[in-house]
């Protein structure tokens, strides 16, 4: 699977309405913001108009509805907005509201999705963070919430719901991507139990409840201004709620959630655990003390920066680095590689693509250089301007020197060259990323 680019809106956009638990009438826009930002809500109604970032780590309250907060400044029901967003594939946005509360609109995400659609959507020169589930992950709440995560190569959720005393029991699963969000997933309007409804209101929530942003279940019977829009709403709204909830883990996700009776407390103990097995992977790779001015790395070396091996590793060591952005690294080539049984028989000649992959080795090492990099991957984009002017045999050593053109937060541009004998044999312009292993 190819990596995608981050993305973020192309311009802001607004809409209005009333808040649902605190009933305040809200203005709330949404803007772009640059690469690696994240979801960021500002509350522009306090005098510093502090920015709360839409993570984990800032989840203060799950009743009914998902609660940040930095401080004592607060957002609540932020899940809906966060929902769209992602699955729409917005990485980055600033959502600025004059109340601590964003609009309800009719209860679903559709409202967030036309003004995403308003605004429109906007590829970044930042490639995205997406965790690749590789082992179950499952949690399971006292009140029968069950959640699991599995690998997957899309981002799938299934869900099923089950009211009280088994009401109301439904079930629907689909991936998630712009297309199937906004058509099946979107429209799908928050709902209540009657009986959880007095409850509520003693708590002081849902102060801007109606039967037009809400669906009301009372015994088997629904209430509210329109039907039904799909027969199973009531499970597609909790898939809604899961995606916005999720996305508190802070990266795009690859893997199939299988839930039965998600709420927002285990939907955010979930995200909690996803951002744990991602740092759990991130701490298995030890930072490395790659030298800053003139040094050397022998192959051992060479071994705990690339995650490549045989028959795929193709620097032997690193001989010397000058200042912040040129490298020099050899490959001595023998008639043992494994290569040369088949290119060509009788006739043996490195394949011009190894030397290729050993000049996009040897860049990922000069980006992995940064401190901030340190323990990432490095993964090949495209090459340019590739040339191969003379063959390489068995016995030579190849003398590989690269130069970073140009170096942008995850994403690199270098030119290098193989040189045997005080002669070129091969050169390229390299784009590549470097992202957590």
């Amino acid at each position: 699977m190819s990596i995608p680019s981050q993305r973020t809106l192309a311009t802001s956009a607004s809409l209005e309405g009333t808040s649902l638990h605190t009933g305040t009438k809200v203005t709330l826009t949404m803007s772009p913001a640059p690469p690696n930002s994240g979801i960021l809500f500002r509350r522009i109604d306090l005098d510093d108009k502090p920015f709360i970032p839409a993570v984990v780590d800032n989840v203060q309250q799950v009743e009914r509805s998902t609660t940040i907060a930095v401080g004592s400044v607060k957002v609540h029901t932020v899940e809906h907005v966060i929902s769209a967003l992602t699955g729409m594939g917005v990485d980055n946005a600033i959502i600025e509201m004059n109340a601590n509360e964003p609009p309800i609109g009719d209860g679903s995400a559709l409202p967030y999705v036309e003004c995403i659609k308003e605004a429109g959507i906007k590829e970044q020169d930042e490639l995205c963070s997406v965790f690749e589930v590789r082992d179950p992950i499952h949690i399971e709440v006292g009140d029968g919430s069950l959640l699991t995560i599995v690998p997957d190569k899309t981002f799938r959720v299934s869900c099923t719901q089950v009211g009280p005393e088994g009401k109301m029991t439904q079930y629907f699963s689909t991936e998630i991507n712009p297309e199937t969000y906004e058509r099946e997933i979107a429209p799908a309007r928050t709902f209540v139990f009657y009986e959880d409804v007095e409850p509520l209101l003693e708590k002081g929530l849902i102060k801007g409840g109606s039967l037009e942003n809400a669906v009301v279940v009372r015994d088997n019977s629904i209430l509210s201004k329109e039907p039904l829009r799909f027969e199973n709403e009531f499970a597609r709204h909790k898939i809604l709620d899961v995606v916005g909830d999720l996305m508190l883990a802070g990266k795009r996700i690859m893997g199939h959630v299988i839930c039965v009776k998600p709420g927002h407390g285990p939907n955010t103990q979930l995200a909690r655990q996803l951002k744990k097995a991602f740092g759990e992977i991130i701490s298995m790779t030890p930072p490395v003390n790659i030298p800053t001015g003139e040094g050397a790395l022998d192959i051992n070396e060479v071994m705990q920066i690339l995650p490549h091996r045989y028959p795929f590793l193709l620097l032997d060591r690193i001989i010397k680095f000058e200042g912040d952005n040129k490298c020099t690294g050899i490959k001595s080539v023998t008639i043992n590689e494994p290569f040369f049984q088949g290119h060509f028989p009788g006739h043996p000649v490195m394949p011009g693509v190894l030397q290729l992959e050993a000049m996009a080795q040897l860049s990922s090492i000069m980006l992995l250089r940064k401190p901030e990099n340190q323990g990432k991957v490095g993964y090949f984009m495209s090459a340019d301007k590739v040339k191969f002017r003379k063959p390489v045999l068995p016995g030579d050593t190849i003398f590989l020197e690269g130069e970073a053109l140009k170096i942008k937060s995850s994403v690199g541009h270098a030119k290098c060259r193989c040189i045997v004998n005080d002669q070129v044999v091969s050169e390229a312009e390299l784009k590549f990323s470097l992202l957590s292993r």
